[in-house]
């Protein structure tokens, strides 16, 4: 059975909500974040990144992990990568065309809109968003978005998806990481295409079963 490592309120979030649209069975080991806890090593602490018992999966002491087969692999987008690859169906790729696509959209997520995506998030927890410092970091990485947000807007132009026609691994990836960026309503205004794609993906079942979940766990 496939393990998922990590808690929902993490970038876990992509594979089990991956799971979700694949209908697999799958057992959750809800590692939190270190930083989350008082004292990480204590005898009473919950498992988390710091635990010997975690890292003995992931070394680099990171959530997600997951574990199928005795595969273990630690990258949440390249997880439900071989998660689509492996369980088949609409989400994975077609043909190899279909799967160079995937990845690479993937990849393009990861790299050129995570980082600005993530300083915002990082900004919002720290609850400096309001502050000079917080304001200043926010209008950088919205103003590093912008081209990203931009082309994404030109693909979709008479497309429902990212590949193909119809939601695959491509869209899942590529939306959670979207995701990090919705405090900022104006860069959507402006890209109506990518606002209508994204609340497409945020409206299956799948999703909405995962935000469920995640709503309920301790912040």
């Amino acid at each position: 059975m496939l393990t998922i490592y990590g808690v929902y309120r993490s970038r876990a979030s992509r594979n089990y909500w991956m799971a979700g649209e694949l209908g697999i069975p799958f057992k959750s080991v809800p590692v939190k974040q270190s930083y989350r806890l008082a004292d990480p090593l204590a005898d009473d602490a919950p498992i988390n990144t710091k635990s010997a018992s975690f890292l003995a999966v992931n070394p680099m002491g990171l959530i997600p992990a997951i574990e199928d087969d005795g595969l273990v692999l630690t990258e949440s987008l390249a997880n439900n990568l071989y998660l689509a690859r492996k369980y088949g169906g609409p989400l994975a790729p077609a043909d190899i065309r279909e799967e160079g696509l995937m990845g690479n959209w993937t990849m393009w997520a990861a790299t050129e809109v995570e980082p600005h995506a993530v300083r915002i998030i990082l900004t919002h927890d720290a609850g400096t968003e309001n502050n000079d410092e917080g304001r200043a970091k926010i209008a950088t990485a919205v103003a590093a978005l912008g081209r990203a947000f931009a082309f994404l807007e030109s693909h979709l132009e008479g497309r429902d998806h990212i590949v193909g026609d119809r939601f695959t691994v491509a869209d899942l990836n590529v939306a959670e990481v979207f995701r990090y960026a919705m405090s900022q309503a104006d860069l959507f205004d402006r890209h109506t295409k990518v606002t209508a794609w994204l609340a497409r993906c945020q409206s299956r079942p799948a999703f909405k079963a995962m935000m469920e979940v995640r709503s309920t766990e301790a912040a």
